[in-house]
């Protein structure tokens, strides 16, 4: 693998990882944060409520997210190799960018919460899913 596909799958797994600290950080910060995330009413009123299902449902968000980051990892070769590295990391990509394209018609479908950061977010997923996408070429094969 070259080093451009190293480093694309460096910054997914950078990514993932501040993805998961910032959904974390929610657990401590409380409904408000919950609600900046856009996380759905279930979750913020639980928070509001302090009942488990949005601890939960975070912390299992985010280690969705951390799984995410290792296998970038390991297919960087930083880990060792993980079981379905190359599955999970076309999995991964094609996820993360069907998550960035899906901002646009969901923000005409649901316009009362388009923001500057459910946009930039959305952005920030089509990128990070082509990062994944060539990092998972660099894997299988040598790339350009």
């Amino acid at each position: 693998m070259n080093t451009k596909g190293v480093w694309a799958l460096i910054i997914c797994a950078l990514i993932a990882l501040v993805t998961a600290i910032s959904h974390i950080s929610c657990i401590f910060l409380g409904a408000a944060c919950y609600q900046a995330q856009l996380a759905p009413a279930q979750i913020v009123q639980s928070a509001t409520d302090g009942t488990l299902l949005a601890p939960l449902a975070t912390l299992t968000v985010s280690l969705l997210f951390i799984l995410c980051g290792l296998f970038a990892l390991s297919g960087a070769s930083f880990i060792k190799k993980l079981p379905f590295q190359n599955l999970a990391l076309l999995t991964i990509a094609i996820l993360c960018t069907l998550r960035g394209l899906s901002t646009v018609p969901l923000s005409f479908l649901f316009p009362e919460i388009v923001s500057d950061f459910s946009l930039i977010a959305g952005a920030i997923w089509f990128i990070t899913g082509l990062l994944y996408a060539y990092g998972y070429i660099c894997v299988r094969k040598s790339c350009a």
